[in-house]
C-alpha cells in the first residue's frame, strides 16, 4: 500500500498535516507485511491472538466506521444487542446471543478462510481513499456529533470530526506497532 495521495497545497494546513500524518501511520502498518504470503500474514506468532492481516483488516475496519462517523453521526458505529441480553452478559461471555458488530470485530482481528494478504491491502487502501475525500470535503473539522450508546463511552459525550481523526491517526499508529513486533517475532524482520 502506497501512502495514499500527498496532501495537496490547497487544502489548508491542518487537513494537510492530519492526512500527512494518517499516510505516514498507515505506511508504518502496511511496511510490516512487504514480502509475506497468506499465510504468514495470518500466523500468530505470540500469546496474543493477533496477527498482520488481522491488524491491517481491523485497522481498516475502524477507519471506515470512524469515518463514516464525521460525516453520519451516532447511527454510524451502532453497538445494539440482542433482546434479553446486556452489557455484563456479553462482558462476562454468558450472552446467550452475541451481536453482529461483536463477531464482525472479532473477526477483523483475524484472517478467515479466503482472506487473502492482497485483498486485505486493496480494501485498505480503498478506505484510504475515502477517508482523504471525507477529510478533504467535510465544511468544519469542529462539527461534533454525540457518540453511541455504549459501555466504553462517556454519556452524553460527542467527539468533533477533528478529534476523530486524532483517534483514527493514534490507532493506526498504535497497531503498527503491534504488527512491528509481530513481524520480528515471524521472521526477525523488521519493518522500519
Amino acid at each position: 500500500m502506497t501512502a495514499t495521495t500527498t496532501p495537496s497545497a490547497e487544502l489548508d494546513s491542518e487537513r494537510a498535516d492530519l492526512l500527512a500524518e494518517l499516510a505516514a501511520a498507515r505506511s508504518a502498518l502496511t511496511k510490516t507485511v512487504r514480502e509475506l504470503g497468506d499465510q504468514q500474514a495470518g500466523e500468530r506468532p505470540t500469546v496474543s491472538a493477533l496477527c498482520l492481516g488481522g491488524l491491517i483488516k481491523h485497522v481498516a475496519a475502524i477507519e471506515e466506521g470512524w469515518l463514516r462517523f464525521a460525516l453520519e453521526g451516532p447511527s454510524a458505529l451502532r453497538f445494539d444487542l440482542p433482546d434479553g441480553v446486556t452489557w455484563a452478559d456479553l462482558a462476562a461471555g454468558t450472552a446467550r446471543e452475541i451481536p453482529q458488530w461483536a463477531i464482525d470485530n472479532q473477526n477483523n482481528f483475524q484472517m478467515l478462510p479466503g482472506d487473502t494478504l492482497a485483498a486485505i491491502l486493496q480494501r485498505y487502501e480503498e478506505v484510504a481513499a475515502r477517508s482523504e475525500e471525507i477529510i478533504t470535503t467535510v465544511p468544519d473539522l469542529s462539527a461534533t456529533h454525540p457518540l453511541p450508546e455504549a459501555p466504553w463511552n462517556e454519556p452524553g459525550a460527542a467527539h468533533s470530526v477533528r478529534r476523530v481523526l486524532m483517534h483514527v491517526i493514534a490507532e493506526t499508529a498504535q497497531h503498527a506497532g503491534h504488527a512491528d513486533l509481530i513481524r520480528e517475532s515471524l521472521d526477525g524482520q523488521k519493518s522500519t
